[in-house]
């Protein structure tokens, strides 16, 4: 057992890291700039500096020795771009589909947007020609870019063609190092899992960083938002699974009776009624109309009467289904007709033997809810006013705060892997018959 737990860990391990790297690609790659997400429109060119270094988005994806600034504004001329402000032209330069034209003698003139206290800078530039002078200087071309360390910054930088042909620019960049090959958004998206200190506990798990708008740690997000999602989603757990279990055996005993039929039309008319028509229509009747029940805000145990009713009325048809399935395919066993046989009471025959024997795909279908448990629902808290973790990652989503977002699937990912390993365990732990390997 104990070497099945360690291989599981081990594979877990390995999930952990593929979702991480899918979620990174998908949030840093796909999502764009977070630091213009937060800045609005029109930040300075230091504001977007700052904010990049505090996020560390401006760091390369995978890894490498520069990092993007916008001490000097840079610009992509593919597609017919002209100068981007801070930038102005001496000569003949003419934008064009496949870059930035410019003729013998002319040059791009590219004006410094505030000081820095690098020692160096890498001016990188996309081009089809080595004829080019930067600062003086010759520049090297690499591949199809040209390269210049800068160790002195003018307030203007002079890019001049001293060459006799036409020279087509694609692109300028400038970049300050990293502390180290290694130091990318990648490598901070690890640390956000598990950090090491110098100090005790010397180990933490899941430092997010803050939120984007608000700049509140994460962890007190994910914190105070769990515990809101607990009390909501554990007595809809436990209610669906008992109406549930319950309601299946009394339609699986009763088969083909009236019983049966009344409790089959009931569970297949909860599935089949969407869960937004479902919560609206409560909200009028319990609500509004009857008067019942509050139907927004969190500082009264009555506000969570409603959102749980609902919950349980939404999920027991679908249960019920199951449940019942399962129980039919356990009737017929000759385990049960011995027990019944031998003058066992109808509560040891269908509580004793019959659950206990179907009780691995109820562990099963169970085991797909919990983690929901944690993130909470994401109607049925944006609907009511609850503050847990499916009302955060609406409100995150609205904000475009992809720091919480991303916090929220590696969470949710994480509890999906956990449970399944406790899943596997409970099979043993219910089931004498089935032994880990």
């Amino acid at each position: 057992m104990i070497r099945y737990v360690l291989r599981r860990c081990a594979y877990s391990v390995l999930i952990m890291f593929g979702v991480l790297v899918l979620t990174f690609l998908l949030f840093r790659v796909a999502a764009g700039d977070p630091a213009a997400t937060v800045l609005g429109k029109n930040p300075s060119p230091e504001e977007l500096e700052n904010m990049r270094m505090q996020l560390g988005s401006d760091k390369p994806l995978f890894f490498g020795r520069w990092r993007r600034t916008e001490a000097y504004p840079g610009a992509d001329f593919t597609g017919g771009r002209f100068l981007s402000p801070g930038m102005t032209a001496s000569g003949r330069v003419q934008p064009e589909k496949q870059g930035l034209r410019l003729e013998p003698g002319s040059a791009l003139l590219v004006r410094k947007n505030f000081s820095l206290r690098e020692p160096e800078l890498l001016l990188r530039l996309e081009t089809d020609s080595p004829d080019l002078q930067i600062g003086g200087e010759k520049a090297i071309l690499r591949s199809g870019k040209a390269e210049r360390l800068l160790q002195t910054f003018p307030e203007t930088l002079r890019i001049e063609n001293t060459g006799n042909g036409p020279v087509t620019l694609r692109s300028i960049e400038f970049l300050r190092p990293t502390e180290s090959l290694f130091d990318s958004q990648l490598t901070a998206s690890f640390f956000e899992l598990i950090s090491f200190h110098r100090e005790f506990p010397y180990v933490s798990f899941f430092n997010f960083g803050e939120t984007l708008l608000t700049r509140t740690p994460i962890r007190k997000v994910l914190w105070s938002g769990m515990w809101a999602s607990l009390m909501l989603m554990l007595p809809i757990f436990f209610g669906e699974l008992i109406v549930g279990i319950v309601l299946a055996m009394v339609s699986a005993v009763f088969r083909g009776s009236w019983i049966d039929r009344c409790i089959m039309l009931l569970s297949v008319a909860g599935m089949s009624i969407s869960y937004l028509a479902l919560i609206i229509f409560c909200q009028w009747l319990f609500g509004y109309y009857l008067n019942l029940f509050p139907v927004w805000g969190w500082d009264d145990p009555r506000n969570l009467a409603l959102p749980v009713l609902v919950g349980i009325i939404s999920g027991t048809g679908s249960g019920v289904r199951f449940y019942r399935t399962v129980f039919l395919n356990e009737m017929n066993r000759e385990y049960l007709r011995t027990a019944i046989a031998k003058g066992c009471s109808p509560f040891q025959v269908y509580f004793k033997h019959l659950l206990k024997n179907a009780a691995i795909p109820i562990i099963t279908r169970a085991s797909t809810v919990l983690p929901f448990l944690f993130t909470g629902s994401l109607l049925l808290e944006s609907f009511f006013g609850i503050p847990g973790l499916g009302f955060r990652g609406v409100d995150a989503l609205n904000s475009s705060d992809l720091q919480t977002l991303k916090a929220l699937v590696i969470l949710g990912a994480f509890l999906f892997v956990f449970i399944n390993l406790l899943t596997d365990l409970a099979y043993a732990w219910v089931d004498p018959r089935v032994r880990p390997k």
